[in-house]
């Protein structure tokens, strides 16, 4: 790339990368108008803004760099390439808190889950229970209950109705096993979901955002 080029491109990947940054500022400014620390809604929001769009400042970064170093072809330290490397240590330092945070909101997330699949499972298992120690008497008023819903015909002998009782209480059971079955599987994407898009995410930006300060600064 020739010396003309590069002096028109400089300024364009200058402006585009601090324009990106300035966004990701925007963007924190709105939430530390309402700073509560202390409260665990409010650090999850803020680490759930940071960590999704950091990513757009590290492109940001990466273009006020490029055009740090086409400015400057003797590769000296300039005004720019510092603030550059300054960002980045304050992201990668955000990073660094956001991981722990990112860490409890999982395992909260993952208790919370798991109670709802014992509430389930204690649920099921109470079912099951009622299914195979249904005493006649109990059959009985099932039946009555069922027939009240119309849910049994009006011509099916007494043994009969009670056995079409017993296929509605064994089709509940295999229903709630299979409702059972998808809470499970939509709790593990969930956890993996929010383990790739918050810690696993945290930890590569940090990496890249030391990578970068070490780059503006070499």
């Amino acid at each position: 790339m020739n010396t003309a080029s590069s002096g028109r491109l400089a300024p364009v990947l200058r402006w585009i990368g601090i324009t990106l940054v300035v966004l990701l500022g925007l963007q924190l400014l709105v939430l530390f108008t309402g700073w509560n620390w202390s409260e665990e809604s409010y650090r999850q929001l803020l680490v759930q803004v940071l960590v999704s769009q950091s990513p757009m400042a590290l492109v940001g970064l990466v273009l006020m760099l490029l055009g740090a170093r086409l400015d400057s072809a003797t590769g000296e330290r300039t005004p720019l390439r510092l603030t550059a490397a300054v960002l980045s240590i304050l992201l990668a330092l955000t990073m660094l808190v956001a991981i722990p945070v990112t860490i409890g909101g999982d395992q909260d997330a993952v208790a919370q889950a798991d109670q709802q699949l014992q509430a389930g499972a204690a649920q099921l298992d109470m079912m099951r229970s009622q299914l195979a120690s249904a005493t006649p008497e109990a059959l009985d008023q099932l039946v009555q209950q069922a027939e009240q819903a119309g849910q049994l015909p009006a011509q099916a002998t007494p043994e009969q109705k009670r056995g079409l009782v017993r296929q509605l209480m064994d089709r509940q059971v295999k229903r709630a096993e299979a409702q059972l079955n998808q809470q499970r599987k939509a709790r593990d994407m969930s956890v993996n979901q929010r383990r790739i898009g918050g810690t696993v995410s945290a930890i590569v930006l940090l990496v890249s955002f030391v990578l970068l300060a070490l780059a503006a600064l070499l």
